[in-house]
């Protein structure tokens, strides 16, 4: 399986029509591969919270639309990262998109942990309540965003429910990239699974993002990453290293579940 992943620089003076005709030719350059990855909240910065009301749009709004004409013309699977929301109910989500290479709706995420604790996305969007896995020809994917990455039961939900590959858009910051790359090593470690990790460069509402998008092995070895700006990082991958590093190190089966805190002494 081919993946590539799409690195896109986000420029605050950039109309966002045009970044989206722009990101649109770069998804057609990648026909070749099988699966095309777009960061988070690309059309807006993910931390351009003050844009997130005015540039919000509907499920099938203009971003849906040129994503699924591009992964249609490209004949890819598009995870078209994720975009600013507004449902009929005029709640805001950050919600992903992924679209089959007839360029067909194939799945929706809507991110469940909201970044910015009494701020910014937590106070502005919903929180979504469904874990997505969605099945493709070799492997299943299971899908997250960005601030997802630091809660592991999130992901330990998504391999239960089959998935074999984790994509996770980002608008991850710099000051942070640390983090970035050590999670998305654990994520694939932990889970035995493949970690595509597609961030954004540039800076969102004066805050340089780290790029570096990275492709993890499920042994946790990087297999290609990215620099900080603008770069289409694409990479092979063998579906079936999953269940052959799950057999070989079957560290999954010995999950103790269901374990209780301990008791508070009388």
């Amino acid at each position: 399986m081919r993946a590539s992943l799409i690195q896109i620089a986000v420029d605050e003076g950039e109309p966002v029509d045009s970044r989206r005709r722009r990101v649109a030719a770069l998804v057609r350059e990648q026909s070749g591969a099988d699966l095309v990855v777009l960061p988070e909240l690309w059309t807006t910065g993910a931390f351009a919270f003050e844009e997130f009301g005015r540039a919000a749009e509907p499920l099938e709004g203009p971003t849906y639309e040129a994503m699924a004409k591009a992964a249609s013309d490209a004949g890819v699977w598009l995870h078209a990262g994720s975009v600013p929301e507004r449902d009929p109910d005029g709640t805001l989500y950050n919600t992903s998109l992924l679209f089959s290479p007839s360029g067909e709706p194939a799945a929706a995420y809507r991110k469940i942990h909201r970044f910015g604790f009494d701020k910014g996305e937590a106070v502005l969007m919903g929180a979504g309540r469904d874990l997505v896995t969605v099945r493709l020809p070799g492997t299943t994917l299971g899908l997250a965003t960005c601030y997802d990455l630091r809660f592991p039961e999130l992901f330990r939900g998504l391999v239960d429910a089959g998935a074999e590959t984790l994509v996770i858009p980002a608008g991850w910051p710099e000051r942070r990239r640390a983090h970035w790359t050590l999670l998305a090593q654990a994520r694939a470690v932990e889970n035995q699974a493949f970690v595509l990790a597609c961030g954004t460069a540039g800076t969102h509402a004066g805050v340089p993002q780290a790029g570096h998008s990275i492709v993890v092995d499920p042994w946790g070895e990087v297999l290609a990453e990215a620099g900080p700006g603008e770069e289409v990082l694409t990479v092979d991958l063998d579906p079936a290293k999953v269940g052959a590093t799950r057999e070989q190190f079957p560290a999954l089966k010995d999950r103790v579940l269901g374990l209780e805190p301990p008791r508070r002494p009388c």
